[in-house]
């Protein structure tokens, strides 16, 4: 995966520890609080009062990470009905609309996101105590925009594979005459 010891690739794969990391951190926060408080609650007859509205935060960032993660190498859920039955070629087309219209559609999330954000920022909504509401928001304009960007990244190296693919035929046709 990182096969050049270059700037980028080490930028990557710095960028892929930490969003690991991330999942990971989050993830184990979750299972830690949810534990805490059915113990709290079963055993002490009291629990956590801001627990349960964290707790559906850390859901919303464990997905949004989750997405951001799995765009790496686009493992996002799709369904895959027609690219068998067409050519090489053609499916590598699809491919490219379907990452593009991807990369559309999580931009305009992301737009829409950041003014939903930014008027609970202005609105001063509380989340829970006196936790703002704008910062438990705050993923989701970040991870649509992150998930654009890749998704934008993947439709021009599958254009660059449809660029070779093309070199290539008309290669072996030259040769072939």
């Amino acid at each position: 995966m990182y096969k050049e010891n270059t700037t980028t690739s080490k930028f990557l794969r710095i960028t892929h520890y930490l969003e690991n990391g991330l999942l990971v951190t989050l993830l184990a926060a979750m299972i830690g609080l949810a534990v805490s408080q059915i113990l709290l609650r079963n055993f002490f007859g009291s629990g956590i009062t801001w627990a349960t509205p964290l707790l559906g935060i850390l859901v919303l960032w464990i997905g949004l990470a989750g997405s951001i993660v799995a765009s790496r190498k686009k493992k996002h859920i799709s369904i895959n009905v027609l690219s068998h039955y067409l050519s090489k070629k053609t499916a590598l087309l699809a491919e490219i609309a379907v990452e593009f219209f991807t990369a559309i559609v999580c931009s305009i999330i992301t737009y829409h996101s950041i003014r939903f954000v930014a008027s609970e920022y202005n609105e001063n909504t509380i989340a829970f105590e006196s936790i703002p509401a704008w910062i438990c928001e705050l993923i989701i304009p970040v991870a649509f925009a992150i998930i654009s960007v890749r998704y934008f990244a993947h439709a021009l190296e599958s254009i660059k594979r449809l660029y070779t693919l093309s070199l290539n035929k008309s290669s072996n046709k030259s040769q072939n005459t």
